[in-house]
């Protein structure tokens, strides 16, 4: 009898477990069927539903989710903000968004106005979605446990001063960034107080401003994206504990464009990325206890650009290939350490094969000194007497900075495993 009892009570368990799954409700929202809007099936809906919105055009003003359900688009139906509203506003955790085509955001410059903007909410998931002609595309703000994924986003934007971002997170904590496009927006994607989020596996291209911005966000990691054709690159600012690894950084060229910049990092790393074709590679400016390391440079204005007021850096292993300036600096000052790292423009031998090099390498040009001080100077870069002065000061280093050198320069491209 007891083990009956047992049995019993276990299945009722069972059952008890099993009874949200049972309940929820599945709604089709479709023009000419019995819920023609989004708006009608959300009425009935309750918590773990799911909405099917099928192909066609929605023209239903300000949507707001206080659900936990999921909504799922079949074909990509068109969620239309007639360029007036914030198409969907979620303020419910748990709540699940995909397969949507959101357009026409309202533009609004009090309110952020976005495609889909969720507010205070834990456990969202927005993915597999198209936006097009969003003021904000996707904006997460005091968020946690939220995931954005392989969404299409394409803005329209021409100023800075009148567009938004496309994905923009506020105050938000365990957030994953992964698979998206944005293009044409003020900034592709930005991060303000943002704590542990992971931006993966994105492509950012053809902003305004920056591909990647991010403020006061600790303790994140970035890898595997590709930033290029951006207005001003990539701007990482006032954070620690960030770790940038095999991204790339490409073709971000402008007068006041970089590939990276730093501006009072600590305590973070960049490895493994590649910085090609940028107007400059890496400007750091009040960066500490940073280690870049197995980066590749290659064909940028500048590689790198580093402040005086920078200190306790590492750049170790790194390749140095056919950059017009490997690394400049406002100071004959230096408290950054370079080591091991390979230079297309190195011309020392190794004479005890050991594939290092015998002579410590200066990558500090004379002229990138003085082009920092007098920049219309750089019309005389292809000039001979720019030639013979790089060889009078690799004779006699008198102006370079004394400490910045590479005591093992290696002979060869550094490989990274």
């Amino acid at each position: 009898m007891s083990q009956w009892r047992q049995t019993i009570l276990t299945v009722l368990m069972l059952l008890s477990s099993l009874a949200p799954s049972l309940s929820a409700k599945t709604y089709w929202v479709d023009p000419s069927g019995a819920f023609s809007s989004i708006r009608a099936a959300l009425a009935h809906a309750t918590d773990g539903d799911t909405l099917h919105v099928a192909p066609g055009i929605y023209r239903e003003g300000a949507i707001t989710i206080d659900k936990s359900i999921h909504v799922i688009g079949h074909n990509l139906p068109q969620i239309d903000g007639e360029g007036t509203y914030q198409i969907i506003t979620v303020v419910a955790d748990s709540v699940h968004i995909e397969g949507l085509h959101l357009m026409n955001v309202g533009v609004s410059f009090t309110q952020d106005n976005a495609a889909i903007k969720c507010d205070a909410v834990e456990g969202c998931v927005i993915e597999n979605n198209t936006i097009s002609n969003g003021f904000f595309g996707i904006y997460l703000a005091k968020s946690a446990n939220c995931v954005v994924k392989n969404n299409q986003i394409k803005g329209e934007a021409v100023r800075e001063v009148n567009s938004g971002n496309g994905i923009h997170l506020w105050y938000c904590k365990n957030i994953l960034i992964e698979g998206n496009t944005v293009r044409q927006h003020r900034d592709g994607i930005y991060f303000e107080f943002v704590e542990h989020g992971t931006v993966r596996n994105n492509l950012s291209e053809k902003n305004l401003r920056y591909g990647l911005h991010f403020m006061f966000s600790h303790h994140c990691r970035y890898e595997q994206n590709q930033f290029q054709q951006n207005g001003a690159g990539v701007a990482v600012m006032y954070t620690q504990d960030v770790h940038m690894v095999n991204n790339r950084f490409q073709k971000n060229w402008g007068a006041a464009s970089f590939g990276l910049l730093l501006k009072d990092i600590r305590d973070s790393e960049i490895t493994q990325n590649h910085f090609v074709e940028n107007t400059v590679g890496i400007y750091a400016e009040a960066c500490d206890r940073v280690v870049v390391s197995e980066n590749r440079f290659e064909q940028n204005g500048w590689a790198i650009k580093l402040m005086a007021n920078s200190m306790d850096n590492t750049f170790r292993r790194n390749n140095f290939l056919v950059n017009t300036f490997d690394v400049a600096t406002n100071s004959r000052q230096n408290f950054n350490t370079f080591e091991g790292n390979y230079w297309s423009t190195y011309r020392g031998y190794d004479l005890d094969q050991d594939d290092v090099g015998d002579v410590p390498f200066r990558p500090v040009r004379l002229f990138s000194l003085i082009v920092e001080k007098q920049p219309p100077a750089l019309i005389l870069l292809r000039s001979s007497f720019i030639g013979l002065l790089d060889i009078a000061e690799r004779v006699f280093p008198v102006l370079t900075p004394e400490t910045l050198i590479d005591p093992s320069p290696a002979m060869m491209p550094v490989t990274v495993e």
